[in-house]
């Protein structure tokens, strides 16, 4: 298996089952959902309130990009590398030249998915010997790592590293990062940042990311910018039957009713609620600030907007007219894989994230060699160009205990230093592989995971920190390819919001305010409720708070100044 199968897992249908599968199925895990931090300067996140803004800078590290190795193709427009080569073992590169790490212990708690290995098993042990540190894992069940997070926090038996995705920072937790955890700015802001060179090769937007209640806390996941979330396609069964791929809204629903027979068992597609988003340049999904942008003068919220209402009618048109799988119809696409009745046939187009452009590639390259899985380019909906808007620029952090000595957060950074190590050095093939001949074999320049290697080299080591975000798989280079370009023809596209890069709390009466919406829009593009009901919610919404909440996120804008400007 190919690194980097998960490059971002932006706001997306299933991002916890996305990262359930791909953590297992990948190396790399990179992306999620954005975490929401509390207010700049101080310890207390009740009020609500943004660490990022005019002070961020003199926060973040310095950058120094790597020249250790160059990728195939460059980023461009907020997308990934690309590299697009062979492996060539002999000829990997060394980014941690000597041990950072001196000798201690470090005890990381991290969610996981599937069996954890023995904790002296072979790919801990190198790991630990390249880096100088102990590393002692408690990985825990990331299906239900909420429960254990919350529980572990209310404690004051704390380890000295606590992984936090984006999709457990509900309640409480936000407040527990800052009381909690350390400040890591005084090894790391500014210059200090280079006597740990990998880490000072992230980008500085997920350094932002990093910054939570003024202080700079956590060691980022980078993601690209660019929406994460393709419409995939069967391009075999395109290229037989003479389809085109659409480039407006109206030619997308004529090309669903030429692919539709239900009588044979053929439907056009799955839920497109997310395709719809995008090619009707609605604000970023659900995610917290991403929905809310300033619009000549006024804060507005993405519900509130007439692109969302036709979005969601023209996704209720879909459904409606028998051209959504039964599946989907019942809600079960996004609990189910749908990746067997892609291959039969039964529907040709699907959203969902950008790694599976190449697990779907890779899970029927034997079996079904005429396969051809691909991503659609996201159409304006009136034909035009499409507006899209950027994702947060990482969505997972690992965190150091208050309690933490300054030598074990030495030691902590020395871990971090080599799991960001780019593709195409020793450190990251051992991050990602583990022991050549134990863990992986190369043959033809392709890496090929043992027995061995998937039962012990699996989302650990990797979901402390990472490298810039890359693309690529050696066993489909072609792929790799087709999805850094994609991501750059999209990131032309791709606009940046006010709060973009922006760690920000919400004051806790406004928490769940629009929790319901989600639910709601599913039920609109299934025939179960109306536009009608949405409109009741969203003018339910501003009696409720939205208003207030809007005025919130005004004064918070103009105190602080926007991220991007």
């Amino acid at each position: 298996m190919t690194p980097n199968a998960a490059t971002a897992a932006t706001s997306a249908p299933s991002r916890r089952s996305f990262l359930a599968s791909t953590a297992v199925a990948a190396a790399a895990v990179a992306g999620g959902m954005p975490l929401l931090a509390a207010c700049g300067g101080s310890d207390s996140g009740s009020g609500g309130g943004t660490s990022a803004g005019k002070n961020a800078k003199k926060l973040l590290p310095a950058y120094v990009a790597t020249n250790v190795v160059t990728p195939d193709i460059a980023a461009k427009n907020g997308s990934a590398v690309g590299f697009t080569s062979k492996l060539d073992i002999a000829s990997l590169k060394t980014s941690v030249p000597k041990k950072l790490g001196k000798g201690g212990k470090v005890s990381i708690m991290s969610p996981f998915w599937g069996s954890p290995p023995k904790g002296d098993n072979a790919y801990y042990k190198a790991m630990n010997d390249l880096i100088g540190v102990d590393v002692q894992w408690q990985n825990q069940d990331g299906n239900t790592y909420d429960q254990k997070l919350g529980a572990v926090l209310a404690s004051s038996d704390i380890p000295d590293v606590v992984v936090i995705p984006g999709w457990n920072m509900g309640g409480k937790i936000p407040s527990a990062i800052i009381g909690k955890f350390a400040d890591l700015g005084p090894y790391l802001s500014g210059d200090a940042i280079k006597q740990y060179p990998n880490l000072a090769a992230i980008p500085t937007d997920a350094w932002q990311r990093s910054l939570f209640g003024g202080k700079l806390r956590g060691l980022p996941q980078p993601s690209p910018y660019v929406t994460g979330i393709v419409p995939l396609y069967r391009k075999d069964i395109f290229d037989k039957e003479g389809y085109q791929v659409p480039t407006s809204a109206d030619e997308f629903m004529a090309l669903c009713k030429e692919i539709t027979n239900a009588k044979a068992k053929r439907w056009a597609c799955l839920d497109m609620k997310w395709t719809a988003f995008q090619s009707f340049g609605v604000l970023s999904g659900s995610e917290k600030p991403l929905g809310w942008n300033l619009v000549d003068g006024k804060m507005v919220y993405r519900i509130e907007t007439q692109e969302y209402l036709e979005a969601l009618e023209w996704t209720r048109k879909l459904f409606a007219a028998g051209y959504v799988h039964p599946d989907a119809k019942l809600g079960k696409s996004a609990a189910t894989d749908p990746g067997p009745k892609f291959a039969a046939g039964e529907f040709l187009i699907y959203a969902q994230n950008i790694s599976q452009w190449w697990s779907r590639t890779a899970e029927q390259a034997t079996q079904n060699p005429d396969y051809k899985i691909w991503g659609m380019d996201i159409f304006g909906h009136d034909g035009g160009s499409p507006t899209l808007w950027a994702e947060q620029p990482a969505g997972i952090f690992a965190f150091v205990s208050k309690k933490a000595s300054e030598s074990v957060i030495r030691d902590v950074l020395a871990v971090a230093n080599v799991t960001a190590a780019p593709y195409g050095t020793k450190e990251y093939m051992l991050t990602n592989y583990g022991v050549e001949g134990t863990h992986y074999t190369v043959k033809n320049g392709v890496p090929t995971k043992t027995d061995q290697g998937n039962n012990e080299v699996i989302n650990a080591y990797v979901m402390v920190a990472s490298p810039t975000a890359t693309i690529a798989h050696p066993d489909f280079p072609e792929v790799a390819k087709a999805q850094v370009e994609w991501q750059q023809r999209m990131g032309a596209f791709t606009r940046k919001s006010s709060f973009y890069g922006m760690q920000i709390t919400e004051p806790s009466r406004y928490t769940n305010l629009s929790n319901d919406f989600e639910q709601l829009e599913d039920d609109i593009v299934r025939g179960r409720k109306k536009i009608s009901d949405m409109q009741q919610a969203v003018s339910d919404w501003k009696s409720k708070g939205g208003d207030k909440l809007r005025d919130w996120y005004k004064k918070l804008l103009d105190e602080n100044g926007s991220a991007t400007s």
